[in-house]
This record gives C-alpha cells, structure tokens and sequence, in this order.
C-alpha cells in the first residue's frame, strides 16, 4: 500500500490560496491583525514611549506622568477599541452587537455583576500592600493628590478598560466563535490577553488566566461585553484606590 508524501501534505496545508476566502476570511485576519496590534501598542503606546519621544513636543498636561498615563489609556482604546471596532463594521460588514456591544441578557449581566463586584474589590484591597503593585499602580502616581485628580484618572481608565474588552473579549472571542467554537475562542484570547501582562506582578499574570476565562464565559452568557468592562475597570480603579488611600 502507498503512503501519502508526508512533504506533500505539508505543502497542501499551507498553501496560501482560500487563505482570505470564505470561512477562513475572518479568522484569518483576527489571527494576523492581531501579533501587529498588540506589538505596536506595546511599544508605541505605553507611557514610556510618549515620555522618551513625545513628552517635548505633544503636552497632554501640564504633568509629564499624567500624560503618560493618558497616552497609554486612549493609543489602548484607539488601536483596541476603534480599530476592531471599524473593521467589524466596514471590513467584515457585521453588527457591533454581534459582538457583544450590546446590554443583552442584562439581568444575568447585572446578577453576575453584584455577586463578582465585592469579590473582586476585595481581592484589589488585599493587594494593596503588595511591593509589586505598588511599584506597578497606578500608572500615574499623582493620581492621589485630590479627590478631582483621582475621579479624573478613574473616568480616563474606563476608556482603556473599554478598549481592551473590546479587543479581547469582542473581536477577538466573538470573532472567532463561529470557526473555532465557544471554549476554543475563550482559550484563544484568555492566552494572547495573559501575554500582553508579562512585565506585570506576577499575581496579576496569573490573575490574567483566571479572569479571561471568567469573563469570557460572562461575555458569552450575556451576549454582552458591557458587564464586563465595568468588573475589569472596578477591579483596576479599586487596585489604584486602595494603594492611594488605605495604605
């Protein structure tokens, strides 16, 4: 009996041809926007290249590290909310509430959000005193001054909370639903999100899992990404509290 070209077979699997046709179109362009996205955030739109290159010349504010932070907060919203956000709706043609942009089943949303609330809180309070997070939070480090500075920097990090479940828990997590399936799309963006924290308190890697995975299953139950944005930013704005205030 002959035995198919083990090359042969290889060279049929990554043949480029259907690459952007059909059912492969759209994961296809997730999967390859999605290491360009990512890198060019990661080393253009963090606070330590706008200090480095842009502090001179474009101001934010009077303050050069609450630029920074502003910086960070918007280039995330920019290139992983308005950018996923377009090309849902002029590249693959789709309805933003395809993707969770929507309050959809907002009962369970709202149930799954005043049970997770406090848990959530408390594990940002405990961590207060954590060298690491302490060193790492908040991005700006003003941001305990006043009472008006402080609201300000939790409203501008809402935009970048946005932004990131936009990206991961939508684009990425619906986008790939129909081709990969519910727990391989959850999988799929909970590992990538997990990556883009390396350089963080290891707790927070880790935390990383756990929490892509619970908010994707949340994400998918609601068919909305709404409650899940507003967990991840308490998470975030309690962190920055607690280190600012109750240390």
């Amino acid at each position: 009996m002959s035995q198919r070209n083990p090359v042969g077979r290889f060279t049929d699997s990554i043949s480029l041809s259907g690459l952007f046709e059909g059912e492969n179109r759209k994961p296809a362009i997730i999967l390859l926007l999605t290491p360009f996205i990512l890198t060019t955030w990661k080393y253009f739109g963090v606070g330590s290249f706008y200090l480095g290159n842009l502090a001179s010349s474009f101001v934010l504010t009077r303050n050069p590290e609450q630029s920074a932070e502003l910086y960070t907060f918007f280039s995330a919203l920019l290139l992983f909310g308005i950018l996923p956000l377009f090309i849902i709706r002029f590249v693959f043609k789709e309805k933003l509430s395809s993707y969770g942009l929507q309050l959809g089943d907002w009962r369970f949303g709202l149930k799954v959000f005043l049970v997770l609330a406090p848990i959530f809180a408390l594990a940002s309070f405990l961590s207060r005193n954590d060298p690491a997070f302490v060193v790492e939070y908040p991005l700006f480090k003003g941001a305990g001054a006043s009472s008006t500075t402080f609201l300000g920097h939790a409203i501008a990090y809402l935009f970048y909370y946005i932004g990131w479940e936009v990206y991961f828990r939508g684009f990425m997590q619906y986008g790939l639903r129909q081709s990969m399936g519910d727990w391989n799309a959850i999988l799929v963006q909970t590992a990538v999100s997990c990556i883009l924290h390396i350089g963080k308190p290891a707790g927070e890697i880790y935390g990383a899992i756990i929490g892509g995975l619970v908010w994707g299953i949340i994400a998918f139950r609601a068919r909305s990404i709404v409650f899940v944005v507003l967990l991840h930013w308490l998470l975030g704005v309690v962190l920055d509290y607690s280190i600012c205030y109750l240390r």
